[in-house]
């Protein structure tokens, strides 16, 4: 049996990862912050009789962390998949640069959910993977985290400069790059996706994906075989710039 925790994930995307892993068979904990919200996410996905199960875990919390590793501990004694999929964007979407206004406390409460949060949850997690046959870590990340497109012009995201969002999904990235290099030799895979700019609560009803195609580059990284990539950066099977 293959475990897999979706963090984030009562709703949009995350959502829609659970639902997708757990139609392949996978036991998929369904994660988040209020425990009776991510409870009423599972509850149509078990009643097609699909295994997942909904489980507390607000990142930025440290008990939370401790206490899901020996959750899954506990009843598993590994853990095949980690989607970091949890997030925030404080930028707000738009067009214009507003980097030079950017506040320290914007900058602090952004990092700390997308850099630091999931740094400390895979670390703590890092031991129950270690255990899996084939350990897949996805850490969601986006386009407007690389740092090629953003210094080229004409580029798709050359004129999108949300400073604090952007940085913390370029660090997520070094994250994944520094990550898959130390257990490069182990069955463990580390990657980056970017979903797209879909129809979700942070995309907008602007974006031109849905949300099922939005779930589909974690899920291909999280069920990668043994010859699949790892230290990358994606969208579907394309490989992003840094």
């Amino acid at each position: 049996m293959s475990v897999a925790l979706v963090t984030g994930a009562n709703k949009g995307i995350g959502l829609e990862t659970v639902k997708q892993l757990a139609e392949q068979g996978i036991t998929v904990l369904l994660g988040s912050r209020d425990l009776a919200r991510g409870e009423a996410a599972a509850a149509p996905l078990k009643a097609a009789g699909l295994d997942v199960r909904a489980v507390k875990i607000d990142v930025d919390n440290a008990g939370d962390r401790e206490a899901i590793a020996a959750y899954i501990e506990k009843e598993f004694g590994k853990l095949d998949i980690l989607i970091n999929n949890a997030g925030v964007l404080l930028d707000g979407m738009g067009l214009s640069n507003r980097t030079s206004t950017t506040s320290q406390e914007m900058l602090s409460q952004t990092f700390q959910t997308n850099v630091l949060a999931p740094i400390a949850l895979t670390q703590a997690l890092l031991p129950l993977l270690r255990k899996s046959s084939a350990g897949r870590i996805v850490n969601l990340s986006s386009i407007l985290g690389s740092l090629t497109l953003h210094a080229t012009k004409g580029s798709p995201i050359y004129d999108a400069k949300t400073f604090a969002y952007d940085t913390s999904k370029a660090a997520l990235n070094s994250f994944t790059i520094h990550l898959a290099h130390e257990l490069s030799g182990t069955s463990i895979k580390v990657n980056s996706a970017h979903p797209g700019w879909v129809k979700t609560d942070m995309g907008t009803d602007a974006a031109p994906m849905e949300i099922p195609d939005g779930a589909k580059t974690s899920v291909w990284l999280a069920t990668l075989p043994e010859d699949g990539p790892s230290g990358g950066f994606f969208h579907m099977q394309d490989t992003l710039p840094w």
